[in-house]
């Protein structure tokens, strides 16, 4: 494997992404349920994540307005299934009320919001920013988490800090956007193209990646 381009193309070639779930892989994407999820999934399971989403929904506070008028301790008996769920509730208001005072309103947080920002936010860190960026905001920028750091390793790839593994990845796909949209046979947005790319990766990783066990030969075998 030479760039991220040929990760692409194996993970491609195997099928993935499998999901149909949503266009970009992130459940709702483009919504400010994004936003929730990308904090509450922090040291959890999705599945339990879902949950927590469910309850929120289901009691009429999937909102951004809404959870910012909520107090902390019923935010927290509904993100209860995500753990972690008082530090959670208490960041989760805490980021809303900061959207309302800065944007006003999360169409205006949709166009205008940096990274520089939402880093400067409690409990946001460069994951959760990017998530959020990329799927919430439809932002060309690709998430990087623990799985791809421990894929790229399998393949021999070294990185000392995230921003250098996100430099990587982007690089292989913006040099090679020529072979990338005939791998697809159209055109990609690069933000399309990240969000589908990282979902990919996780996908495979949820298969394929077990603690510090790495099986890469059948993605071998798709390069």
């Amino acid at each position: 494997m030479h760039s991220s381009y040929d990760l692409l193309r194996g993970l491609k070639n195997m099928g993935y992404l499998k999901s149909s779930r949503d266009p970009l892989w992130w459940p709702h994407s483009g919504t400010f349920e994004v936003v929730v999820g990308a904090l509450l999934t922090q040291q959890t399971k999705w599945e339990k994540v879902e949950e927590s989403l469910d309850n929120l929904k289901a009691h009429g506070l999937l909102s951004l307005e809404a959870l910012s008028c909520t107090s902390e301790k019923e935010i927290a008996y509904l993100i209860k299934p995500s753990g972690f769920y008082n530090t959670k509730a208490l960041r989760l208001k805490l980021l809303c009320s900061s959207i309302i005072q800065r944007y006003g309103c999360f169409a205006l947080f949709q166009k205008e919001v940096d990274r520089e920002w939402l880093l400067a936010q409690k409990g946001i860190g460069m994951e959760s920013a990017d998530s959020i960026l990329c799927y919430a905001c439809h932002r060309p920028v690709m998430v990087v988490d623990s799985y791809t750091g421990r894929l790229l390793s399998a393949f021999g790839y070294r990185f000392d800090h995230y921003m250098q593994m996100q430099e990587w990845l982007q690089e292989g796909i913006e040099e090679n956007r020529e072979k990338v949209t005939l791998l697809y046979g159209y055109d990609l947005p690069l933000s399309t193209l990240y969000a589908r790319f990282h979902g990919k990766i996780v996908e495979f990783a949820k298969t394929y990646i077990k603690g510090r066990k790495v099986d890469i030969s059948l993605l071998e075998s798709a390069l």
